[in-house]
């Protein structure tokens, strides 16, 4: 199955450095029958960036705990992080969200399918729907404005083996 794991640039390094990467709570997002159902229409495709859109915004969160002072990746470009990948050991979680699944175990570099990253000219919009993306989740209309924001930014495409010299770039 095709999941999503947000991440972090940090968490890109650690993927890099030691060939694997174990999704934090083991979250990640991917098509799943519940989400497929949400929708009245839309194609596989479409379906599957709503599921990557999902992993999208949970890397906001997890940029949120970056940036506290202290944190590992504090020194770290504010982006946000999609890693897509294949996995085996998935089991559907729709008591958490119609996209969530939870993975058995880590994500093995040779895994990957690609990864997707924000540019540059997002680093302001993302600091700032990080700082908002809980408020967002509970309906405050000015936080929402704020994460649409960010989603106007699209995330660039990178192939796995183009990892090493992203990360050298930043």
């Amino acid at each position: 199955m095709r999941v999503y794991l947000p991440a972090t640039i940090g968490m890109l390094r650690q993927l890099v450095a030691e060939g694997e990467l174990r999704p934090v709570s083991g979250t990640a997002f991917a098509l799943t029958p519940a989400l497929r159902e949400s929708y009245t229409s839309g194609s596989t495709e479409e379906l599957e960036y709503a599921a990557l859109l999902d992993a999208a915004r949970a890397s906001l969160r997890l940029l949120a705990s970056a940036q506290e002072p202290g944190a590992s990746d504090d020194k770290e470009p504010p982006r946000r992080v999609v890693i897509s990948a294949d996995a085996e050991d998935v089991t559907l979680r729709p008591d958490l969200d119609y996209a969530v699944v939870r993975l058995a175990g880590p994500v093995r570099l040779e895994d990957v399918a690609a990864v997707h990253v924000d540019a540059p000219e997002a680093e302001q919009a993302v600091l700032a729907a990080a700082a908002v993306v809980d408020a967002a989740d509970l309906g405050d209309p000015d936080a929402e404005f704020t994460l649409g924001d960010v989603e106007d930014h699209e995330l660039a495409w990178y192939a796995a083996q183009e990892l090493p010299f992203l990360l050298e770039l930043m």
